[in-house]
């Protein structure tokens, strides 16, 4: 695939959404949990959504429950969460798996696309970040020790500004 507009994914409230219509925006796309020491990101990735929208960008939130067992929730229990705690309004989408045999599809490309250190196509933990461009494009990855806020450079470098 050229880029992530092929792709569907389940909103966390149970809908199928196409990723084309993000067509166009800059996007960072994130795997989280809501019951690991990187939670409090979401504050950040709000930020920085809401900051940022009117210009062409979304953060999209896909839970994974794959490291440590750190979002065990349920879907609306997840979103409950992050209602409450971070005043999330990005979308948020069904609890996924980022490694193994049932990867999600577009991690799968995400990862094939921008892979780790040394090549690794493994997601190692809660909070690794993908920024894609405004073509649908996977430009960067990024460990779970960057913060939403140390990739603001190469946000507004993507959005023009």
């Amino acid at each position: 695939m050229e880029n992530i507009y092929h792709f569907t994914a389940t909103t966390i409230d149970g809908k199928q959404k196409s990723l084309a219509e993000y067509q166009g925006k800059v996007l960072l796309i994130v795997n989280t949990a809501s019951h690991c020491g990187f939670t409090p990101q979401y504050q950040q990735l709000q930020a920085l959504y809401s900051r940022y929208r009117t210009n062409g960008f979304a953060v999209l939130g896909f839970p994974c429950n794959q490291f440590n067992g750190q979002e065990p929730d349920e879907n609306q229990k997840i979103a409950q969460f992050c209602q409450l705690n971070y005043d999330v309004s990005f979308p948020l989408f069904a609890k996924i798996d980022v490694n193994g045999d049932n990867t999600e599809s577009l991690f799968v490309y995400l990862k094939s696309t921008c892979p780790g250190l040394f090549g690794s196509q493994v997601i190692k933990w809660n909070f690794t970040k993908f920024l894609v461009d405004n073509t649908g494009v996977p430009v960067k990855r990024y460990a779970p020790i960057i913060t939403p806020n140390m990739i603001i450079k190469d946000i507004e470098w993507k959005l023009a500004l």
